[in-house]
């Protein structure tokens, strides 16, 4: 097999993996617009840098035409700082990279030059190329970017702890010895540098990073959205069973009565369906208004219970059903057997949380074994569950058995 034709195999099988590649990155549902962009964009890049290579060889080596063998070594030299920049926003599309972008504008001016004057390079009547008091620049502006790319990498595997977040640093240091090794090697030999052929593998590797990590991200998702719907389900039909008991008690012996707890049952209902159709928490107003509401019809069905309200910061948002099962169970589990159940309500505002606090004069119970109770307190679980993951908050659970329970729910401001 001939050189040339040696060549001309390397090229091919370099496009048809760009190729596939381009077509993988668009139909892949998972990689996000932003993503994608960058993504395609790079294999732009990688596709004119092949180009860029055999160029600058049948300049070089068999057309011996010196002006478009400088115009080809002018978009190799910009090219290639721009390719590793795209592979920095590639790992942080929301951040500018200023000095690094700064960086490859300068890259670029002073290879532009070459048209001009011979600060950066040029090539002779007798096409040899002369590199000038400016030639490095890519080097050393490829040698920047690549240590910003690195130290991105590493924080990306502190910040994510994955073994796939390693793929980005490997995809710098693999960068680093292609450029070593092109260093040893002369054009004359091959066209096709070890850099070009590694920052084609480097694309593979980073679409499989990135499909990895946003299908992470869709199944961490898809389990919140199930834990939600299924801790929804489980805290509603406690209320609404509830109140149906209580309405058809009062049916038989006082239908007036009946008829206000069913408008209120009406009115709660409808704002409780309104809320759960929302996926972010609703303002803590709206979340006490709930809770009057269940307080009122429960102590129609238990007059002993008294509610106390001591409200001094409505300025924050909880999810919805958060106060009220917590009073359920204050209600159900513990103060409906005292002579004077008593259960309040506070909340305040300090420097750095919104603080809520539940206490009741109730029965008590073990807060070692909430965990592993299947039914009672379930409300409690599945609350302190949704706290923490919906707004970062914190629940502390304190009961002491025969005396009672304080529920405290901090958010952070």
């Amino acid at each position: 097999m001939s050189g040339k034709n040696y060549i001309l195999i390397i090229i091919f099988s370099l496009l048809l993996q760009l190729v596939v590649l381009a077509v993988a990155v668009f139909i892949d549902s998972y990689i996000n617009r932003e993503k994608r962009k960058i993504m395609l964009a790079i294999i732009l890049i990688v596709l004119s840098i092949i180009a860029q290579n055999y160029m600058e060889y049948y300049f070089e080596v068999i057309d011996s035409v010196p002006f478009a063998r400088k115009v080809a070594a002018i978009y190799g030299y910009c090219i290639r700082p721009l390719l590793i920049l795209s592979f920095i926003y590639m790992l942080d599309v929301y951040k500018r990279h200023i000095i690094a972008s700064v960086l490859f504008i300068i890259n670029t001016i002073v290879y532009l030059s070459a048209f001009f004057t011979d600060i950066a390079f040029t090539i002779n009547d007798s096409n040899s190329f002369v590199r000038g008091p400016l030639g490095y620049t890519c080097h050393i502006v490829s040698g920047i970017l690549l240590a910003i790319l690195i130290s991105l990498s590493i924080r990306e595997i502190k910040l994510v702890g994955t073994k796939t977040a390693a793929i980005p640093l490997l995809n710098g240091v693999l960068i680093v010895i292609s450029v070593l090794l092109d260093s040893k090697v002369s054009y004359l030999a091959n066209p096709m540098t070890f850099l070009t052929i590694t920052v084609v593998s480097c694309c593979t590797f980073y679409y499989i990073w990135l499909h990895l990590r946003f299908v992470r991200e869709h199944e961490e998702d898809i389990k919140a959205q199930q834990r939600i719907k299924i801790m929804m389900s489980q805290i509603q039909p406690h209320f609404l069973y509830n109140t149906l008991s209580t309405v058809q008690a009062l049916c038989r012996i006082d239908p007036q009565k009946a008829s206000e707890v069913t408008e209120k049952f009406a009115k709660y209902l409808r704002q409780n369906l309104e809320s759960l159709d929302k996926d972010e928490c609703i303002p803590i107003k709206k979340e006490l208004e709930h809770t009057r509401i269940y307080s009122e019809i429960e102590m129609v069905r238990f007059p002993q219970i008294e509610m106390i309200y001591d409200i001094k910061d409505e300025d924050f948002s909880v999810p919805a059903l958060s106060i009220q099962p917590m009073v359920e169970n204050a209600i159900r589990h513990g103060v409906r057997i005292r002579e004077h159940g008593v259960v309040s309500i506070s909340t305040d505002c300090g420097e750095r949380f919104h603080k809520i606090v539940i206490k009741d004069n109730g029965k008590g119970f073990d807060v070692k074994s909430l965990e592993t109770m299947e039914s009672s307190h379930i409300g409690v679980k599945n609350v302190k569950e949704r706290i923490e993951k919906m707004c970062n908050g914190v629940v502390n659970i304190e009961s002491t058995i025969g005396e009672g329970t304080t529920i405290t729910i901090r958010i952070p401001k």
